[in-house]
C-alpha cells in the first residue's frame, strides 16, 4: 500500500519504489469500428502534406514555443516505446509490450538505477548518485567543456533511452535532466540523507516537479487552457482532481493507441525544417537526407556534439531575453520537408514520417477520426472540411491535425485530439500510485521562481543556469 505523507521534506522515502519495468498497449475506444484505408491512398495522401514553404511565417505557431516540439517528443520517450509492431501487418495492441512504464517516472533518465546501470553514474562516491557527463572536444582532442552526453568510443550515448539521442535537440534536453538531479542532489544533501535514500528522494522532487510542468506548462499550451479545465480541477486548498470521460483502465494504466499511434504524433507537424541553436552555430537544417553528412551540417543525432554547439535555450523557449525564442511550426496537416526523407538508413525505402504514420494507424487498425469524434459527443469535420484526395473517412492521425488546423488555428489542438492527449497524460499521471496527484493532490513545486509556480523555463534556470542566456 502506497504511504501517504506531506510536505516536500525527507519523509518522502517511505514511498515506495516502482516495480514496473513494462506496460501494455491498450484501445481507448474498444467498441468503435476499425478504419482500413486502401495503403496506396494513405500513400498519396502523405504526398500531400508535404509543407510548401517551410520559412513562411504565417506558418508559425506564436503560442508555444519552438522548444515545446522536442519537450513532446521527450514527454513520449518517458511514456512508450514499442519496437516490436511492424508496418507490413496488422497488430493487436493487446499483445504489444510497452517497454517504457506507463508513467511520467523519467525511467529515460534513471535506467534500472546505479546498481543495474552503474555506467551512467559518477562511482566516485557511491553514496552521492550523481549522472555523469560526457566531454565535448576540438577535432584535434582538446577538451573543451562537459556539455554533451556520456558516450562511448563510437559516440552512441550511454543513458536510459537511446531514442533520446535522436537529435540535437533532445539530445540537449536530455542532458539538462541529467543536470537537473544532480542540481537537486545538491538540494537534499543537506538533510543527511545517502545512498539509496538519497537517490529515492531526489528522484521523487525531479518526477513531481516533471509532472508539474508537463500539467501546467506543456499540457496548457498543447490542448489550450479551455479543455485542460474541463479536465483538471483545483478546489479552494489547491487540491488537484482528474476528470476522465475515454480513459478508464480497469485496473492498471495502459498506453492507448489512439495516443501513441495517432492523437500525440501530432508534435510531428510542429517540427520546423531548419534551426539556429545559439549565435556560434550558423542556421542549419534539421535533417539532410543521405547517411553520410559531416557532423557540422544537420541537427541528426547518435553523434558527438561538435565544439561551439551547446544549445542557448532562449532561442527556444520563453527566458525573458529579447529577442524572445523561433515559434514552433502550427499544428496541422503540413510537414516539414526534412521529414518526408528521414536520415535513418534502418527504415529502409519508406523515410516518409507522414507516410509511416498513416501506415502505423492503419497496422494497428484505429478506428476513424469521425468516428472517435462521433463517439465522444463531437461534430465530426465534414469531407470537404477535411479536404481529402479522394470520398471516405480521415485517419485518426490525419483527422486530429486538421480538426487542429480548423477549430484552433493550428495553435493548439481540437476537442477530439486535445482530449484523447489530455486524458491520457492526464490518466497516467492519475493511476501512478507514486505520482503527486495520487500521493499529495495538494503539493506545490518549490524549485521555480516563485513559490507553486514551476514551469519547462523555470526548469531549465535552475538546471543549466549557464545556458538561460543568448551566447
Amino acid at each position: 500500500m502506497t504511504q501517504r505523507f506531506h510536505g516536500t521534506g525527507i519523509q518522502g522515502m517511505n514511498v515506495p519504489s516502482s516495480p514496473w519495468f513494462e506496460g501494455r498497449f491498450g484501445r481507448m475506444f474498444r467498441e468503435a469500428p476499425v478504419f482500413e484505408p486502401d495503403p496506396e491512398v494513405l500513400r498519396q495522401l502523405a504526398e500531400t502534406m508535404r509543407e510548401d514553404d517551410p520559412r513562411d511565417p504565417a506558418g508559425d505557431n506564436p503560442d508555444i514555443p519552438a522548444g515545446y516540439t522536442y519537450i513532446g517528443q521527450f514527454l513520449d520517450h518517458d511514456i512508450t516505446f514499442d519496437p516490436t509492431s511492424s508496418l507490413q501487418r496488422a497488430n493487436d495492441p493487446a499483445r504489444l509490450v510497452n517497454f517504457r512504464t506507463p508513467r511520467l517516472d523519467l525511467d529515460s533518465i534513471y535506467g534500472s538505477g546505479p546498481d543495474d546501470d552503474p555506467f551512467m553514474y559518477d562511482q566516485s562516491d557511491p553514496a552521492v548518485p550523481k549522472f555523469l557527463f560526457g566531454k565535448i572536444h576540438e577535432d584535434d582532442g582538446t577538451f573543451i567543456d562537459e556539455d554533451d552526453l556520456p558516450r562511448n568510443t563510437q559516440d552512441r550515448a550511454l543513458i536510459g533511452d537511446p531514442r533520446n539521442d535522436e537529435n540535437t535537440f533532445i539530445c540537449q534536453l536530455q542532458l539538462a535532466f541529467l543536470k537537473f538531479h544532480n542540481r537537486v542532489i545538491d538540494e537534499v544533501l543537506p538533510s543527511g540523507l545517502r545512498g539509496g535514500d538519497l537517490l529515492k528522494e531526489t528522484q521523487r522532487i525531479v518526477r513531481w516537479h516533471w509532472q508539474w510542468a508537463v500539467v501546467h506548462d506543456y499540457l496548457r499550451r498543447t490542448i489550450g487552457a479551455d479543455m485542460l479545465s474541463r479536465l483538471l480541477t483545483t478546489d479552494d486548498d489547491g487540491c488537484e482532481t482528474v476528470r476522465l470521460k475515454h480513459y478508464r483502465p480497469k485496473k492498471n494504466a495502459y498506453m492507448p493507441v489512439e495516443f501513441s499511434a495517432a492523437a500525440f504524433r501530432f508534435g510531428h507537424s510542429q517540427v520546423r525544417g531548419g534551426y539556429k541553436i545559439n549565435n556560434a552555430v550558423p542556421a542549419l537544417p534539421t535533417f539532410l537526407p543521405g547517411a553520410d553528412v559531416d557532423r557540422r551540417a544537420d541537427f541528426r543525432g547518435f553523434r558527438g556534439l561538435p565544439p561551439q554547439w551547446t544549445i542557448s535555450w532562449p532561442f527556444f523557449f520563453p527566458l525573458d531575453e529579447d529577442p524572445g525564442p523561433v515559434a514552433s511550426r502550427k499544428i496541422d496537416t503540413s510537414l516539414a520537408p526534412p521529414l518526408f526523407a528521414l536520415p535513418d538508413a534502418s527504415l529502409g525505402e519508406n523515410r516518409s514520417l507522414a507516410h509511416r504514420n498513416l501506415l502505423r494507424g492503419l497496422r494497428l487498425e484505429l478506428p476513424s477520426g469521425q468516428v472517435v469524434a462521433r463517439v465522444m459527443g463531437e461534430e465530426a469535420l465534414s469531407g470537404a472540411q477535411l479536404g481529402l484526395p479522394g470520398p471516405g473517412p480521415a485517419p485518426l492521425w490525419f483527422y486530429v491535425l486538421k480538426e487542429a488546423e480548423i477549430l484552433a488555428d493550428g495553435r493548439h489542438l481540437g476537442p477530439v485530439g486535445g482530449r484523447i492527449v489530455g486524458e491520457t497524460i492526464l490518466g497516467l499521471i492519475k493511476h501512478d500510485p507514486l505520482s503527486y496527484m495520487s500521493v499529495e493532490p495538494c503539493w506545490k513545486p518549490h524549485l521555480g521562481g516563485a513559490p507553486g509556480v514551476f514551469d519547462i523555463p523555470d526548469l531549465l534556470r535552475f538546471a543549466v543556469p549557464d545556458q538561460v542566456s543568448r551566447f
